[in-house]
C-alpha cells in the first residue's frame, strides 16, 4: 500500500503536522545550502545533491510501483519542468547564495507563491481579481522595505538578483508541473525532473567548475552529513511528503504552509549563521506574507466560502 493512501486514513491534524515539519526542514535547508556553497564548488555540489535526491526519489517510486511509460507530451512537460525548476532554479540559487546572505535569500524566496499565482493568470488563465491585485501591490511594498529599509535607497546586488531569478524559474516550473500532473503521477514526475535536471547541472559544472569534482572530496565529515540531510531529507523526502499532503488536503491549503519557509529560514539564519535580522526586513516580510495571502486568492476564497456558509444558514 502506498504512503499517500495510508496518509488519507490519518486525521487532518496529522497531515498538517507533517507539512509543518516539512516547512521547518525547507527553512533549515536554505541555511544548509549557504554553508555548503561556501565549503564546496557551488554548482558541482548542487549537481550531486540533486542527483542523489533524484536517485532516492526514483527508488521510492519503484518500491511504490507507481511508475509507467510517459507520453511525448508528458516527456516534453517534464523536460521543461526540469530545465526551469531544477537546472535554472538550483544553478541560480547556489550561485546567488555565494554572493548574498541566507536572510535575504529566504525573504526573496517568500515571493514564490505570489509569482506562481501571477504566472497562472498569464499561462493558465486564472482570474485576476481586485483582491489579488491588492495582494500583488502589498507584496511589492514588502520587497521595497527589504531592499531599501536600512538605507532609504532601493538597490539590489547580484546575489539577490540571482536568487530572484531562481525564484522566478521555480515558479515557471510549477506551471509545467501543473500541466503534466493532470495525467502524470506527481511522484514519478518529481523523480524524473530531479534526475534530468542533475544531468543538465553536471554539464554546466564541467564547464564553469572543471576541477569541481576533485574539490568535492576535500571536506570534513560534518559537511558531508549536512550534504546528505539537504539532499535526501529536505529535497527528496520533503517533496514526497509535500505532494502527498496536496493529494490529501488539496493544493490551496497546502500551499499556504509555504509562508512558514522564510519564517524558519530567518530564525535558522540568525541562530546558526549569526546573521542579523533588521526591523525593516521583518516589516517587509509581514507585507510579503499579507500580499501572498491576498495575491494567491486565499483570502478571497476564504471570505467567499464564509459568506456562502452564512447565506446557507440564513435560508
Amino acid at each position: 500500500m502506498e504512503w499517500k493512501v495510508k496518509m488519507k486514513d490519518k486525521p487532518l491534524a496529522f497531515t498538517y503536522g507533517v507539512v509543518f515539519l516539512v516547512m521547518i526542514t525547507w527553512g533549515l535547508n536554505v541555511v544548509l545550502l549557504k554553508v555548503l556553497v561556501e565549503a564546496f564548488p557551488p554548482v558541482t555540489m548542487t549537481t550531486f545533491r540533486i542527483m542523489l535526491a533524484g536517485v532516492t526519489a526514483l527508488t521510492i517510486v519503484l518500491f511504490g510501483r507507481s511508475i509507467r511509460k510517459l507520453t511525448k507530451k508528458e516527456w516534453y512537460l517534464t523536460f521543461l519542468g526540469a530545465l526551469f525548476g531544477v537546472v535554472g532554479h538550483h544553478y541560480f540559487l547556489a550561485t546567488g547564495l555565494t554572493l548574498t546572505n541566507a536572510t535575504n535569500a529566504v525573504l526573496i524566496l517568500a515571493l514564490l507563491p505570489l509569482t506562481t499565482s501571477i504566472l497562472a493568470v498569464i499561462f493558465l488563465k486564472d482570474r485576476l481579481t481586485r483582491w489579488r491585485l491588492f495582494g500583488i501591490g502589498v507584496a511589492f511594498i514588502g520587497v521595497l522595505f527589504i531592499q531599501g529599509g536600512g538605507t532609504g535607497t532601493w538597490s539590489i546586488d547580484l546575489g539577490e538578483f540571482y536568487v530572484f531569478l531562481a525564484m522566478v524559474f521555480q515558479a515557471i516550473s510549477f506551471i509545467y508541473i501543473k500541466k503534466a500532473t493532470s495525467t502524470l503521477d506527481s511522484k514519478q514526475m518529481t523523480s524524473l525532473m530531479l534526475l534530468l535536471g542533475s544531468v543538465g547541472l553536471l554539464l554546466i559544472s564541467l564547464v564553469v567548475e572543471p576541477s569541481g569534482v576533485t574539490n568535492l572530496f576535500q571536506a570534513s565529515l560534518v559537511l558531508y552529513v549536512l550534504f546528505f540531510i539537504s539532499s535526501i531529507l529536505a529535497t527528496a523526502v520533503g517533496h514526497f511528503l509535500f505532494n502527498a499532503a496536496i493529494q490529501h488536503i488539496g493544493a490551496g491549503q497546502t500551499a499556504i504552509f509555504n509562508n512558514f519557509v522564510p519564517f524558519f529560514g530567518l530564525i535558522f539564519s540568525a541562530l546558526f549563521l549569526k546573521e542579523q535580522v533588521y526591523w525593516y526586513q521583518t516589516f517587509g516580510f509581514m507585507f510579503i506574507v499579507i500580499g501572498v495571502l491576498f495575491g494567491t486568492g486565499y483570502i478571497e476564497r476564504a471570505f467567499l466560502k464564509h459568506k456562502q456558509l452564512l447565506h446557507n444558514k440564513s435560508m
